[in-house]
This record gives structure tokens, C-alpha cells and sequence, in this order.
């Protein structure tokens, strides 16, 4: 028989102070810094849609928005897929005060890079997340990908092949760590999710239940790719006084 344990019954009366961030960061912070780790960040709602009005946005509470910082700062690199950099309006991406001062502590850049997967090249090398950028990016794509476009974002990223006619996750990731970058904090989307667990790239997911159900027809966290189950363990499970329940799974 299967062996079932509460883990809290109500949050608001668990008789904590609840964890500061620096606890957080501690609960998450991989044991290897130096071995390539990548990381899935993911927010859902309790009937397991992954966006409200087509942004995983609208999902977030203060409690996923907390952790999520938290994941940045421990990050390397930020990977993002050039649709959700688009749909999200990611600008550039800088950390704030608090979080730099933490990570000038142990020796860590002052801010993580930030990587643009993207097997067409459709970006914009005028955009904000380029010129705003707090580091020069990277630009994750493929040997196939279209000449002129490449060209343009080499003036204002590093563009980096990871594959042939595709950008394969599992090169990604060896690149990356290559370039001292082990710690790959992922924040989708889902097609990349979906890539990622077809090829057996991903090593953690963390994943928020907001407390809501949206119907509909929204996107699961994952989609457009073969069925590849991958087991996983529960490495913690958080809540929030509002109901938000945080989930830490790695590969088993």
C-alpha cells in the first residue's frame, strides 16, 4: 500500500513565521553548482492550465512571484524561448539590489545571462531585451537557421548553434555549461518544456498550483511533442497562506 502523509493541513496556522528568502534560496539551491543542471520554472492553475488570456502571468501570486526571484538569483543563465520572450514582453532582464548583493557574496556575477532559444531567428536586435540587457545575451539556435538574420543579432548578442536543423536541448545544455554557465533556469514556453522532456534534457521542475481553475481551453505547461514519460521525486512541496502550493520535483 501506497504510504500517504499530510504535509500541512492549513498553512495559515502552521505555527511558522514562514521562510525568509534567503531560506528559500537554501531549500533550492542544487548541491554541484559547477555540474549542468537544468531547471523548468512553471505556473498552473489547480485544472492544469497554463495561461490566463494566453499569459502564464495572470496565473502568479506573491508566493510564485517570491520563489521566482529566488530561482533567478541562483541562476546562471535565464532560458527563455523566443515566443514566450515575445508574448511575455520580457525586456531586459535585470535583477534587483538585494538579490546582486547576495550573489556578489559567493562569488557569483552580479547578474545571470540570458539565453534566447530560437531555431528561426525571428527577434528583434532593436528590441529592449537586447538593448536593455544587463549582460550581452545569447542566442540559442541551430547550423540552419537564416543567414541575415543571424548576422543582424550577432551585433548585439552571441549566437550560439545547438543542433542542425533543429535546436536540440541536450546541446543546449552542454553549451551552456561550456561557457561557465551550469545552472540553466528555464521559464519556457511550452513547446521547449515539451522539447526538453522529449530529449531528456530537464533535471528539475518547479511547479505552482495557484489556487484557481480557469477552464477553457488554455495550454497545459508542455505541449506540441511525442508522449515521453519521465519519472520524477518530490524534493519539496511549499504552501502559501492564499493557497498557493509550491512544488519541487527532480528527475528520479
Amino acid at each position: 500500500m501506497s504510504e500517504i502523509r499530510m504535509l500541512v493541513a492549513d498553512p495559515r496556522s502552521a505555527g511558522s513565521a514562514g521562510l525568509g528568502d534567503d531560506e528559500l534560496a537554501e531549500l533550492y539551491e542544487v548541491s554541484d553548482r559547477a555540474a549542468p543542471w537544468l531547471r523548468a520554472n512553471f505556473v498552473s492553475s489547480a485544472d492544469g492550465a497554463a495561461t490566463h488570456d494566453g499569459l502564464s502571468g495572470g496565473l502568479g501570486t506573491s508566493a510564485d512571484r517570491r520563489v521566482f526571484d529566488v530561482l533567478r538569483r541562483l541562476a546562471d543563465v535565464i532560458v527563455v524561448g523566443a515566443g514566450t520572450v515575445r508574448a511575455e514582453g520580457y525586456g531586459g532582464m535585470r535583477l534587483g539590489d538585494e538579490a546582486v548583493a547576495w550573489r556578489a557574496a559567493r562569488g557569483l556575477p552580479e547578474q545571470p545571462a540570458f539565453a534566447i532559444v530560437s531555431r528561426r531567428l525571428d527577434l528583434d536586435p532593436g528590441g529592449g531585451v537586447f538593448a536593455r540587457a544587463a549582460r550581452r545575451p545569447l542566442v540559442l539556435t541551430c547550423e540552419s537557421a537564416p543567414a541575415a538574420q543571424r548576422e543582424a543579432l550577432s551585433s548585439v548578442a552571441d549566437v550560439i548553434d545547438c543542433g542542425r536543423a533543429s535546436v536540440d536541448t541536450r546541446l543546449l545544455k552542454e553549451r551552456l555549461a561550456e561557457r561557465g554557465l551550469p545552472q540553466q533556469h528555464s521559464e519556457g514556453g511550452p513547446h521547449l518544456f515539451g522539447t526538453m522532456i522529449e530529449e531528456g534534457a530537464i533535471d528539475e521542475l518547479c511547479l505552482t498550483i495557484s489556487p484557481r481553475l480557469e477552464g477553457g481551453t488554455a495550454r497545459r505547461i508542455a505541449d506540441g511533442h511525442l508522449m515521453t514519460p519521465r519519472e520524477l521525486r518530490l524534493a519539496h512541496a511549499l504552501a502559501a497562506a492564499d493557497g498557493t502550493l509550491l512544488l519541487r520535483y527532480v528527475r528520479a
